[in-house]
């Protein structure tokens, strides 16, 4: 049986699970259309959900805490959502499930944890913690503790919350107002796939788990989704998940580069032997920056908080990162691939709206912003459609 129709017949026998209580979070600002389309997309599907994100970016703030010294916004929020002399942390005007705190994402993490949640939402502790999608890839070990996307993704994970990060290729971001009902070429706007991809990896991840713990202790996903093309094309609006690895070949870190004229420095990126080291995992795996390279496709790896190298030790009971994967995670090189978004996957825009242009395309890894994603490690093979649907 092909993988791609073993992945149908078991969603389609897939157990019903109840909704769970999340918290979303980004480094991109609580009003980037990513982060609002993804809890449109999470609330839908029957999730009590809050985000809880900066007012303004935060981008390589990593996981450090960092809480704002003023009780009033100094400066307007992003986009002017919210203006100066403002409470420093507070509501959108719309909506009391989406916060904004004047913070790193880590802070935002623990403001949510420790304050928001159990003050104002129906529930103290979130079942899963959901950071993203970013605007920019998240790839390698550099980049994952430089990320602020996985910094708010490490925060959750060391309180013993399940976490999963979410990147896109689509790397500059934009307010939850732009995003269009339809593009110029009759399909949805890219946030609003990614958030669609993202949304149903959640939810096969959640599927998986039956109930239980969505990820073991200290186990967390990151995701890296490719540049989404519906605003010209539908060259790649629905990408398959492919199992990765952190390092391996590609993994980048910055070079400092001195300008005698100023006197300033700067940075370029390069690729070293010392970043790409497999010492841990399973070594056969393609790295993320290999995966995303090599066409439409999204990386996922899992990750945990030990940095410690493995000695063939099980820790909870979890010899092989592929038996806490969904199933739509798929191995490199499937064929047919079945896209993120499942095989017959609609992605016609609704008409009519005013279509904006298409930001720059950025098509390699060194000049994108790169955010965190996490990429899984991918289908079991060889077994039964019951052993995948238990």
């Amino acid at each position: 049986m092909h993988q791609s129709s073993l992945l149908a017949a078991c969603l389609a026998f897939a157990p019903v699970v109840q909704g769970l209580n999340i918290l979303i979070t980004n480094d991109d600002g609580f009003g980037t259309s990513n982060i609002r389309e993804l809890y449109k997309q999470m609330t839908a599907l029957g999730h009590d959900c809050y985000i809880v994100a900066s007012t303004s970016e935060q981008s390589d703030m990593g996981v450090q805490p960092l809480f704002t010294t003023s009780p009033q916004l100094l400066t307007d929020s992003e986009w002017g959502i919210v203006k100066a002399g403002s409470a420093s942390i507070g509501t959108d005007p719309h909506d009391s499930h989406i916060w904004y705190y004047n913070g790193t994402p880590a802070a935002q993490v623990f403001v949510a944890l420790d304050y928001v949640l159990p003050t104002f939402a129906s529930f103290s502790t979130p079942d899963l913690v959901v950071s993203g999608p970013n605007s920019g890839w998240s790839v390698g070990p550099f980049l994952y503790s430089l990320s602020g996307t996985m910094g708010a993704v490490y925060a959750a994970i060391e309180r013993d919350i399940p976490a999963v990060a979410f990147a896109s290729g689509n790397s500059i971001p934009e307010p939850y107002f732009w995003v269009n009902s339809t593009t110029k070429v009759g399909l949805q706007d890219p946030a609003t796939i990614t958030a669609r991809l993202a949304a149903t990896f959640i939810q096969s991840l959640i599927d998986k788990a039956a109930g239980s713990r969505v990820l073991p202790e200290g186990y967390a996903v990151s995701v890296n989704l490719p540049y989404i093309t519906s605003y010209t094309s539908d060259i790649c609006t629905n990408p398959p998940f492919v199992m990765a690895r952190m390092t391996n070949n590609e993994s980048i870190v910055d070079k400092a580069i001195y300008d005698s004229k100023t006197g300033l420095f700067s940075y370029e990126s390069i690729n070293i032997a010392g970043g790409n080291q497999c010492i841990g995992g399973n070594c056969n795996l393609p790295g993320e920056t290999d995966v995303l390279s090599s066409g439409c496709k999204s990386s996922v790896t899992v990750f945990t908080v030990d940095f410690d190298p493995r000695n063939n030790a099980v820790c909870f009971n979890v010899s092989d990162v592929t038996e806490i994967v969904p199933i739509v995670v798929q191995v490199n090189g499937t064929t047919p691939p079945l896209g993120g978004l499942g095989a017959n996957a609609s992605i016609i825009g609704n008409p009519p709206a005013a279509a904006t242009s298409a930001p720059p395309f950025m098509p390699t890894i060194t000049n994108i912003g790169m955010k965190t994603q996490w990429s899984l490690t991918g289908l079991i093979l060889a077994m039964g459609v019951g052993a995948f649907c238990i």
